[in-house]
């Protein structure tokens, strides 16, 4: 399925400039304050603009109306009602995210580290950056626990494996491997049980390798060197030595930010839509045009709604990133409005190549300290700027925000003016001079966004911006008619 075109306009302005698709998959960062009409201007007219051509997409949810109040309208319009998925609790669409990890086609399939990362990148999104930021041993030790864990359920059960019992097994982890030894122990311990299973398991397979190795080879088969044996014994080393030789502080912190997470995502609503047995959707029918909505919006069910939300994104872009585009080109949009509700540590090296699988992010937030208060305040001042910088396009609406405006007016950069001044004298005769000189001035003055139309019917609609892209600069005809270049541009959108 080919035939979407980098270079096809989707907006077109002044001296026949346009902003194309190409300029979409490099990422799109929408800025504007309380009342700006970033949702309803530049927002509503990007969104309209990739229904029409056919994008699919994925839409985060913050605002407990934004379903109806935006994306129901949004595709009712541009005739997409039909591909439309509308994730919510009590509705159709239901996803397992650990049996699609496990599952799933194409490389990479049923490794334990992707669920690993799935898991701990939704754990690291809910903490605050400050207080693990550089702690390298934390970092491990919950490296170490997830994989353990999510090992042994995976020797006992394989792919079938579910959320109840991985949640058994960590609210279930030994703290004194001696008391598993009494039979009373085992018997009420889900941990010993799943042991005895994944045991078992791993014995099976390996009389089975020393059948067939001693039948080839006629020689006596070296269990000890069995890589399946060797598997589960590392597993067993790991909770005997060295998970039972940890602080019990370190324990307890990573045993609650595991067990947490799990804890959430074993309760409904998000158990029956991101854990069913009987799923139903998949990442992937975005790319035939699917707009999946989650709406479990983190206004209405605050971090269990921000965890799902963040866990669906995170398999969604790593499933996007996947994808051939020589067989399937239709470019695909994730779209966040208050999106510093849903940044997670991997969202910089994701956008930096999202370009290459023709994805579009959209994220609209009000301002730059959003960023900050989310991604380790000032201290995480150039991992934002980082962000910000696989953005190719960023647009700002009306703003009170001094930091933020600050930055547009850096980006949009500086040029030096002419001074003019005249100089008369009066005697016999009147003389005048004219002086020139030049000042190096701000192409566009921080003081200019707050004063930048918002819609309403007292603007007759009209909301104001500012946009500014990366690459080939556009034209524009100055006072004397001579052509110029440059970056940015001054735009009306019209509000619905």
């Amino acid at each position: 399925m080919n035939g979407f075109s980098l270079d096809e306009p989707l907006l077109t302005f002044a001296e026949n400039n346009t902003w194309t698709v190409r300029n979409a998959v490099e990422g799109v960062q929408i800025f504007g304050g309380i009342g700006s009409g970033k949702t309803s201007g530049s927002g509503y007219t990007l969104a309209k603009k990739y229904l029409q051509m056919g994008f699919g997409g994925l839409v985060l949810t913050v605002k407990s109306d934004e379903y109806m109040a935006n994306w129901y309208h949004y595709a009712e319009t541009c005739g997409r009602l039909d591909d439309i998925i509308h994730i919510r609790p009590g509705g159709e669409y239901r996803f397992n995210f650990l049996n699609y990890e496990l599952t799933r086609s194409g490389a990479g399939t049923g490794l334990v580290d992707n669920l690993v990362n799935t898991l701990k990148t939704v754990i690291r999104a809910g903490q605050d950056a400050r207080s693990t930021n550089g702690d390298a041993f934390w970092d491990d030790a919950l490296d170490m626990l997830l994989f353990n864990v999510i090992d042994l359920c995976y020797l006992a059960y394989g792919s079938a494996f579910n959320l109840d019992q991985l949640f058994a097994v960590a609210e279930s982890l030994p703290k004194d491997i001696d008391r598993l030894k009494e039979n009373s122990a085992r018997e009420q311990n889900p941990f010993y049980q799943v042991y005895l299973k994944a045991r078992k398991a791993t014995i099976a397979k390996v009389q089975q390798s020393k059948i067939a190795y001693e039948a080839e080879t006629d020689e006596p088969y070296n269990q000890q060197g069995d890589r399946d044996w060797q598997k589960f014994s590392k597993i067993m080393y790991y909770f005997s030595n060295t998970y039972a030789e940890l602080n019990p502080k370190t324990r307890s912190i990573i045993e609650h930010s595991f067990s947490g997470l799990l804890f959430r995502l074993n309760r409904d609503p998000i158990y029956s839509l991101l854990c069913s047995p009987e799923p139903n959707i998949t990442p992937e029918m975005c790319l035939e045009g699917k707009i999946i909505v989650f709406d479990l919006p983190v206004k209405q069910f605050d971090k269990i709604g921000r965890d799902a939300q963040i866990l669906f994104k995170y398999i969604w872009q790593r499933s996007m990133e996947r994808r051939d585009i020589t067989h399937n080109d239709r470019p695909v949009f994730l779209w966040a409005d208050e999106a510093q509700n849903f940044l997670h540590e991997h969202d910089i090296d994701y956008q930096a190549t999202a370009r290459s699988s023709r994805i579009c992010t959209v994220y609209l937030t009000q301002n730059l300290p959003n960023y900050y208060a989310h991604m380790g305040g000032r201290e995480g001042e150039f991992r934002v700027k980082s962000f910000l910088g696989t953005m190719g396009t960023k647009i700002f609406h009306a703003n009170a925000d001094v930091d933020t405006n600050r930055y547009a007016s850096e980006l949009f950069g500086k040029a030096y003016l002419e001074d003019r001044s005249h100089t008369s004298a009066f005697s016999n005769d009147m003389n005048m001079s004219v002086t020139k000189s030049y000042r190096l001035e701000d192409l566009v003055r921080p003081e200019q966004f707050v004063r930048l139309k918002t819609g309403g019917d007292h603007n007759k609609k009209q909301v104001e911006a500012y946009i500014h892209k990366q690459g080939i600069p556009w034209i524009y005809y100055g006072d004397n008619n001579a052509p110029q270049v440059r970056n940015y541009w001054k735009l009306n959108f019209l509000q619905p």
